[in-house]
Formats: structure tokens, sequence, C-alpha cells
């Protein structure tokens, strides 16, 4: 690999313009691409085989007016009075029109629907009243119909005793007979008026049980009025007023033109005297990722390239190519989004990453190149050396950064590998770029990338070469041969410029060991109790409409309004129209019996009524523990009545199984970044010690990270100097999005740390001053790159969308205390104590590991630099060691000797 890119080098300086049109053209065949391609992105994403996306998929078939996206529209006085007559009748015309928008299945009227609920409400109050006075006459006919009753029972008692007293009457037969009859005639009108009093009994009867069977009714859906009596659409003293959009689309499916359509409708003519705000599920679109802190950040950036670099016109390449490699990166991955549904959050990751690891790639090269003329060497040579040396530092490190964003695809969750493999893809580019595109604008350059002291420097070094027909590079052992042994060669340790380096003492090697572990140990203190979550519209910028209609919501109705949960219950077979109610009061008190459920409404039952859906309004908001619970309860229930199966879905429900679903993998995933660390700094520093210490101190770095975004985003620490004003649960899928990029952006800087120490051990250096002398080597390069990802990164800060913010304040954290507290202090401490043990590996692996020259030692030596004079004979060198004789010329044809 090193001798590839050696010969692309050399091969980028000469026919440095066939290169950059090369790039050209790929950058304009990308932007077509994206002309072409480009559908747009969903601002909301999801995780398959959730319990709540079962639950939407139970609902497409059986009520599908329910299983699609839905968002609130708020309306509110300026003045906090009651809206007019002819607010209201303006809101109501707009919600009329608005059912013609594309993709909205229903818009409802929030006064036509309340006064439906308090119509019912008062219909209950008048039906008691109606029902009450039913009773009561029917209970007076039943106490007239008892003195009737009674009446008749004195006229049969008298009859009875007048009929005993004729039949014992010694008169004549037919006297007695006659009087008999009249008798029977008395009896039968009697009977009759008995039989008319029990007819009449019975329609009393019959008319108390219907009574009594209204009243259970009326009980029954004054019960479960009862139990919505906290859903309302107009808030209580008439200011607030909340429209309900419903659109026919899932809202992973949902245009971004339809929501913005919803705005436009509501927004085109303003309502005198009152504001309008729309919820995060209407208002919430692809985020701006590029600003003013971004802008600033590449700022800073630049001036820590031209200190570091000492040249504008060296530190404006890196800054450049970056750019091209976002473009083309975020392009590239846009262009497919007409054939993969992709979130308004999968190009962030690629823009953060494209911009940070474009200028500290590119700052890599250029810097040895930049050594290497300070030296004297020819700019060919220097640029194809610099390009196999530190290039080939920068493509493996780029690999592991690829690797590790690709392994989020293991995770199962589609929007995180795509989100992934769009990083990977900016990732990719910006190696591409830096070995190739850099290479090209350094041979354009030539020795102008050096400020003119600078250039004065490289011709004295280059005479002072010619005239003692030296090399302008220090001689160097044969890094083939194994560390231990060339450690017992007694050959010269690495050459160093400036003061003579010294090791740490052993006290400092432990005080800082010590020190370093437990600053990173305390500041993980807060991820104990790290919640995961989605940002909601508390969680928005305080301007913006999203956050407007959340607090309106929640000061008007509650802060579970802004939180509404759907219940699907899945009624028994059979179930008659006439048994729905019934069902419905004992699934609805099952629900309003749980722990912070403010309110509970049916809202629909499916045509064969075997579902039944309802809306439960939690006491807090989305975000709450509360609310978090409530969803794990309620799916906890047993089946109502035995046979009612209960399902829980809404956003909140949703924001909620994403959230668990992103916390469950997160285990897995850092196993397999820690395992994969592990193996591969084995490879690259052939030691069981080292790559053990490098792991460990990234997991310590990552949990610090994990602790401060907590104390941040969660506690509020800081908030009103990052403008987090809102403190809430942690975003749901950044742990798992640092594990990746911070494990990436950990072995880069150890890579160029720690490569440095085992040269110098390799080529004799005692082991502890080999620490201090590759420390010394790579501290300044390390230093730049980590102060221009710290500020670029930062820049993302001053974002307005929470989830921008929280990933680059999560990525300056996190390469902050990687590169300054692990890497530079806990590290080389480590490494000082142990001193040569750092270094054992046992022989049997050392026979079956690969030799992994990522530092180029072995082209180095292959393609010694020269000096850029052409005026003075080169005389032959002897290489340290072997008193072999390089040959006279050493020009460089095509990258070969």
């Amino acid at each position: 690999m090193a001798e590839l890119l050696h010969r692309l080098g050399t091969f980028a300086a000469r026919r440095a313009w066939t290169v950059i049109v090369a790039w050209a053209v790929i950058l304009g065949i990308v932007v077509g691409g994206f002309l072409i391609g480009f559908k747009g992105l969903s601002s909301s994403f999801d995780i398959p085989g959730t319990a709540s996306g079962d639950v939407i998929a139970k609902l497409q078939n059986e009520l599908p007016d329910f299983s699609g996206a839905s968002g609130t529209v708020v309306f509110r006085t300026a003045d906090g009075s009651a809206l007019t007559d002819a607010q209201k009748s303006e809101i109501s015309a707009l919600v009329a029109s608005a059912d013609d928008l594309p993709d909205v299945a229903r818009v409802t009227d929030p006064f036509s629907a309340q006064q439906q609920l308090d119509d019912q409400r008062q219909q209950v109050v008048d039906g008691r009243q109606q029902l009450a006075d039913a009773r009561t006459q029917a209970e007076a006919g039943q106490q007239q119909l008892d003195a009737g009753a009674a009446q008749l029972d004195a006229g049969q008692q008298q009859l009875a005793a007048g009929r005993a007293q004729v039949e014992a009457a010694p008169l004549p037969n037919a006297q007695k007979q006659a009087q008999l009859d009249a008798l029977d005639a008395q009896q039968a009108q009697l009977d009759q008026q008995r039989a008319a009093l029990e007819q009449q009994r019975t329609q009393v009867t019959d008319g108390l049980a219907q009574i009594a069977a209204q009243e259970t009714q009326l009980a029954d859906g004054a019960e479960l009025l009862t139990f919505a009596d906290a859903v309302r659409l107009v808030s209580e003293d008439g200011s607030t007023a909340i429209v309900n959009v419903s659109f026919d689309k899932p809202r992973l499916e949902l245009p971004e033109a339809s929501k913005e359509a919803v705005v436009e409708h509501f927004t085109a003519e303003p309502l005198r005297g009152a504001d309008v705000a729309f919820n995060t599920e209407i208002s919430q679109g692809v985020p701006e990722i590029l600003g003013v802190g971004e802008a600033i950040g590449v700022a800073i950036a630049a001036i820590v390239l031209i200190v570091v670099l000492g040249s504008l016109l060296a530190a404006s390449f890196p800054i450049i190519t970056a750019l091209v490699g976002v473009a083309i990166g975020a392009m590239a991955t846009l262009s497919f989004s007409g054939l993969v549904q992709m979130a308004s959050v999968t190009p962030i990751l690629g823009v953060m990453l494209g911009l940070t690891v474009g200028i500290d790639y590119a700052l890599f090269i250029l810097y040895r190149h930049r050594r290497q003329l300070l030296q004297g060497a020819d700019v060919v040579e220097s640029i194809g050396l610099a390009n196999g040396t530190a290039g080939n530092a920068v493509v493996f490190a780029g690999t592991t950064v690829i690797v590790a964003l690709l392994a989020l695809n293991i995770t199962g969750i589609p929007f995180l590998g795509l989100m992934g493999t769009a990083g990977a893809v900016s990732v990719l580019v910006a190696v591409l770029i830096a070995v190739s595109l850099i290479p090209a604008l350094l041979g354009l350059a030539g020795t102008r990338i050096l400020s003119k002291k600078a250039r004065a420097r490289a011709a004295a070094a280059t005479d002072a070469s010619a005239h003692s027909g030296r090399d302008t590079r220090p001689a160097s052992v044969d890094v083939d041969e194994h560390p231990r042994r060339a450690a017992r060669t007694g050959t010269v340790p690495v050459a160093t410029v400036g003061r003579p380096v010294r090791p740490m003492s052993t006290l400092r090697a432990v005080v800082t060991m010590v020190v370093a572990t437990a600053a990173l140990l305390v500041i993980a203190v807060p991820a104990l109790s790290m919640r995961l979550g989605l940002p909601d519209g508390g969680s928005e910028a305080e301007d913006s409409t999203a956050y407007r209609a959340f607090t309106w919501t929640e000061e008007a109705f509650g802060a579970g309004a802004n939180a509404p949960l759907l219940v699907t219950a899945s009624l028994p077979a059979g179930t008659t129209e006439g048994d729905v109610q019934g069902l419905q009061l004992d699934v609805a008190r099952e629900l309003f019996a749980q722990d912070d459920v403010a309110a509970v409404a049916p809202v629909a039952v499916s045509d064969d009524r075997t579902l039944a859906a309802f809306q439960v309004i939690p006491q807090e908001g989305p975000n709450a523990v509360s609310t978090e619970q409530l969803v794990r309860d309620l799916r906890a229930l047993p089946p109502v009545n035995g046979d009612i199966d209960l399902g829980v879905a809404g956003a909140a429900a949703i924001n909620i199984d994403i959230s668990e679903g992103l916390a469950d993998v997160l285990p897995i995933y850092l196993v397999v970044v820690v395992g994969l660390s592990f193996l591969i700094m084995v490879m690259v520093f052939r030691s069981l010690l080292v790559p053990l210490i490098a792991t460990a101190g990234f997991v310590l770095s990552l949990f610090a990270t994990y602790g401060a975004v907590t104390a941040v985003f969660q506690w509020g620490w800081l908030g009103g100097l990052l403008g987090v004003h809102n403190p809430g649960p942690i975003l749901s899928f950044l742990p798992v999005i640092l594990v990746g990029i911070l494990f990436g952006l950990a072995m880069d800087y150890q890579l160029f740390l720690a490569t440095g120490m085992r040269e110098a051990w390799a080529h004799g250096a005692a082991p502890r001053l080999a620490v201090a002398q590759g420390f010394r080597a790579g501290r300044t390069v390390v230093t730049a790159a980590a102060i221009i990802m710290i500020a670029v990164f930062s820049g993302f800060i001053a974002s307005d969308s929470v989830i921008i913010k929280s990933m680059g304040l999560g990525l300056a954290l996190g390469v902050l205390f990687d590169a300054f507290i692990v890497r530079m202090l806990l590290v080389p401490a480590i490494m000082h104590v142990l001193g040569g043990s750092a270094w054992w590996l046992p022989r049997w692996l050392d026979r079956i590991v690969p030799n992994v020259d990522v530092e180029g030692a072995a082209l180095e030596r292959r393609h010694p630099m020269h000096s850029s004079s052409r005026d003075h004979p080169r005389k032959p060198r002897t290489v340290a060691g072997d008193g072999r004789q390089d040959a006279g010329d050493h020009r460089f044809r095509g990258g070969r000797r």
C-alpha cells in the first residue's frame, strides 16, 4: 500500500492538472446525480419490529384513518383573551378548506368538536334530569296504582262479606239467587277493574325498567365522558384552540412537501389578534446543517492550520479539499434518496466527519511534506514520500473509521445503518482526496507552501547536505528486524530536533495516571443516570414554531396533551353493537385506573367490531419518566375481561420504542467495536499491552463523554451557555454514533503517537526514552488535528436543531477527552511505567500476526529523500548497519527509481 501511494503521490505531483480535472469531473457527475436523484428527506425515523409498529400495522388494516401521521396547529390570542367569533370563523374557514391539501385525510374544527363534547356533557345532564322526571312520574303512577289496588282490595273484602251474609241469610232461593247474581256482577266489575289496574302496573313496571336501563346506559356514557374530562380542543379560557390534522400516509412515508403545504395554508393569511404555531410532527423539517457556528469552527481550524503550517497557501489546501469532499460525499449520498428512504439526520454525520477528517487527513500529509522540504528534499520526491508514509497512515486511520461506521449496520436499525454508511462514504472521499488531490495541489504550489523564512532555511539545509554529501534523512535501522533484536543492537536512536528529549519521572507518570483516570471517572458519573429519548417540541429553539406550539399546548391543556397515546383493544369475536359501549367502559376503566393517566377517550370502533381505539392522555409530557413508565405499564396489563388484548402506539410510544431499541443494541455494538479496536492495534503495534491500554483509554473517554453529555442535556448544567433551555433525555442514537466515530478518531491519535514510540524503541532507544521521543515527534500534528476537530464539531453546537447540537457537543467533548487526556497524558504515562514490557508479544502470536508497516518505514528505505539541489554531485551513502551503498542516480520515474 505504501508503494502504491508513493506512486500515486508522485504521479499527482507531476500531473497535477490531470488529477484536479478528474476530481472536478467527479464533482460534476455527483452534482448531476444529486439534481436527478434527490427526492427529499424524511424528518421521522423508525425501528422495524417494535410494539408500536405492530399496533400501527393493525390499525392500517382495521382503522386506516388512525394509522397515518398526524400533527397539530395551535392558535392563541396575542393578549390571552378569548378568541372572538370573527377569529373562530376565520379558523373554521381555514379548517374547512384544508381538506383539499395533499395527503391530508381529515382536519378537525376545534370549535365544532369542542361544542360536540360540551353538548354531549350537557346531554348527560339533561338526560339525567329527564330520566329523573320520568322516574318521579312513574313512581307517582305506581303510588296511584297501589292506592287503586288497595281500594279494589277493600271492595273485594266488602263483596266477599256481602256474599257470605247473603248465603247465610234465611232467604227464599229466588231472592237469594237474585242477590248472589248482583254480587257476581259486582265481582265481574271488580275483576275487570283489577285487570285494568294490573295492566297499568305492568306498564309502569316496564317503564321503570326502561328508565333503569337508560339510567345505566347514561351512567356508562357519563362515566366515559368523566374519563375524558381533560380532553379539550379549546382551552377553558377560550384563548387557545388546537386543530388536529390527520394524514393518510404514515409519518415515514409522508413527503416534506405535504407538511409544508399545511404550514403554508394556515399562515398564508395572518389571523388578526392571534398567532399560530405547528408542532414538531408538522414543522420539523430537514435541519440546517451548515450555519454561522460551523463557519466559525472552520475559521478556527484555518487559524490552527496557519500557525502549524506557517503559510496561508498551505493552510488553505486542507480547507478547500475538505469542502470539496463534503460536497461530493453529501451529494453522492443524497442522490440515492429516491431509491432509499432517508431521514433528515442521514447527511449530518457525513458532513461533520467530512469536514473534520478531511482537514485532518490533509494536514497529516501536508505536515510531513513540509517537514521534508525544510530538510532540503526535492518537491516531487517529498510529495511521493509523504503520500507513502503519512498517506499510508491516513488510509489505515480512515479505514478504521469506515469499518466502525459500516459496523452500524449490524445493529439492524435501518436509519442508523444508513447514517453510518453515509458517514463512511464521506470519510472514504476524504481519504481519496487526501492521497490524490492534496499531492496535486502541493505539486502545483512547489515550495510556495513554505514562508520566505522557511524557504531560506530549506535552501540552507539543501546546500549543507549537498556540500557534505550526506543524505538529508537520518540513517535508519532495518526495522524489518524484530524489535527485540533491534533494541539489542545498540544502534543510534531516532534523531530528534530541538532540545534533548528526556523521559518523564516515574513519580510524574504515576501521578498523571491517577489524576487522568480519576478525572475521567468523575466526569463519567452522570452517565449512570443517562436516559435515552428523542427530542420533543420543548427541546427545540425557543423562537421556533415547534417550541411555541409545545409550550402553548402545555400551558392551556396540560403537559400530557403533547404526549397522547393511542391504545387499541381487540374486542371478542361476536361482539354486537349493543355490547360495544359496555366493553369500551371496561377497557376505559382499566386504562384510567393506571397511575399518571389524565384522561381516556374512546375514539373509534372498526366496522366489524373487532378493534376499538382509545386516546390516553398522560399526566406529563412525552419525555417524562412517568410517561415512559406508563407505556410499559399499559403494555404489561393482562387482557381486559380475560379476552381483550391491548396495544399502545402514538408518537410518545414510538419514540420510547426507538430509544429502547437503540439502548439494546449499544452493548453489542460497543463489544464489536472494542474487540475490533484491540485486534487492529495488535497487528499495528505488535504488542498486547499497548492495544489493551489504548482500548481501555477509549472506553474511559467514551464514558466520560457520555457523562458530560448527560450533565448538559439531561441535568441542564451549562444549559444557558450551550443553548439547552429544556433538559431532557439524551438523543437515543447519540451513544451508538459516539462509539463508532470516537473509536475511529481514537485510533487515529493512537496511531500517530504510538507508532513513533514503537519506531524509536525499534531503533534502539530505551523504552521510556522511546515514549518521550515518540510523543515529541507526534504531539504537534496530533494537537493541531484535535484542536481542528474540536473547533469544527463545536461549530455544530450553535445549531438550532437539538439533534445536531447534541452530536456536535458529544463529538467535540469526545475528541477533547480522548486526544488530550487519554492519548497525550494517560497512555504515555502508563507506557512509561510499563517500560519495555509494553511491547511484549508471545512468540507464537508474533509468528502469526501479519506485519503491518503503517508508518511506511520500508518505503523510506527504498526511497530515501534527496537534496533538491541539482548543482552538486551526490556521493554514495552508506546505510547504517549493513555497509551497502546506494547508487548515484536516485531520480524517480513513475514512482520507481
